[in-house]
């Protein structure tokens, strides 16, 4: 009885604990939506959730453990639309334009979603595996292989089609999605800068839907090499 009566409390400790973790992780991507992720601290997200920060340390190694899981969020959601982009297309070329597209407006729908990944990819891998709990990085691995695999998969068909050439398909896709994740802050910032005349520099506007047809051309042309 005793047992019992200790494994019961002990499954609704971690069932808590687990509410309190996703609590917590949707406030951070609220926050996010809201603000930007530079814009957010720990502090924010604790009164956010009506907590201590203290109590936030209790159930993550840190921000960045934080800001992986809540990338997490928005990669199951990226990799859904990815799913449906390359399902409305037969042909591997049409249907890597259509990913690089589902891509390109996630992120610039969701600006937070590149920001989050450019902070943490800014940091050198040891110096993130060490304050990420193994965990975390396998959850955030995860996420991000599913949507490569799905773009993955349609450079094989092109390939098996004859339509394209890929001697390795992930390092293609690793280098579209950070290549990608560059253009998007181009996208954001909206500008380019060139010279109006020798030594004269001038800006320019960019819409956001040019910088997404570059990212779809560059796509189908790294197919080819």
């Amino acid at each position: 009885m005793t047992t019992t009566a200790t494994d019961g409390r002990r499954t609704a400790a971690a069932s808590r604990r687990r509410e309190r973790r996703a609590e917590i992780i949707a406030a951070t991507r609220e926050l996010f939506d809201e603000r930007g992720v530079r814009d957010v601290q720990i502090e924010d997200v604790a009164r956010s959730v009506g907590i201590n920060r203290a109590i936030i340390y209790r159930h993550f190694s840190g921000k960045e453990e934080l800001f992986a899981l809540t990338l997490c969020g928005y990669l199951d959601e990226l990799d859904a639309q990815l799913a449906e982009a390359v399902a409305r297309h037969r042909a591997p070329m049409a249907q890597l334009a259509a990913a690089v597209e589902a891509f390109a407006d996630f992120g610039i729908a969701h600006p937070a979603f590149v920001d989050c990944c450019l902070t943490l990819m800014r940091r050198p891998g040891p110096e993130l595996l060490d304050e990420v709990s193994e965990s975390a990085m396998f959850r955030l691995g995860r996420g991000i292989t599913g949507c490569m695999e799905k773009m993955a998969a349609v450079v094989e068909r092109g390939n098996a089609d004859g339509e394209m050439k890929v001697e390795d398909p992930y390092q293609l896709i690793n280098t579209l999605y950070a290549a990608g994740l560059g253009s998007l802050q181009l996208a954001r910032l909206g500008i380019t800068v060139r010279p109006a005349s020798p030594g004269i520099p001038t800006v320019v506007a960019l819409p956001a839907e040019q910088v997404k047809a570059y990212m779809v051309e560059t796509a189908k042309a790294l197919t080819r090499i």
